[in-house]
């Protein structure tokens, strides 16, 4: 089946301000989600890794992407399709309080 990365977007402070129903629900998705088979993490501190050349790596604190909103987490999620992928994250807390979530189709390397 499909694989699909999901990146959640979302402020703390939109999601105190969501109904707590609408958060029951979402976090019930997520359990659903995991039920299935999904890797969902809530997203740490991130460390940027370069070795130009194989020369010696290099690393440094903080993201290399930037957004309006800050990364609240990520999952690995199987479905049929983008169509699906797209309806199963439509109601997780990101998505829901105020926040957005990207899916990512991906693709296996050969």
């Amino acid at each position: 089946m499909p694989r699909f990365i999901t990146i959640g977007y979302g402020d703390p402070a939109d999601y105190a301000r969501t109904a707590r129903p609408v958060r029951d629900a979402a976090h019930a998705q997520d359990a659903k989600l995991r039920s299935e088979g999904a890797v969902i993490g809530i997203a740490g501190a991130p460390v940027q890794v370069r070795n130009p050349e194989a020369a010696g790596v290099e690393t440094l604190d903080g993201p290399f992407m930037s957004s309006a909103l800050p990364i609240a987490g990520f999952a690995i999620i199987e479905a049929a399709d983008l169509a699906e992928a797209i309806r199963k994250v439509s109601h997780v807390p990101c998505a829901v309080a105020h926040g957005v979530v990207e899916v990512w189709p991906l693709k296996d390397v050969p």
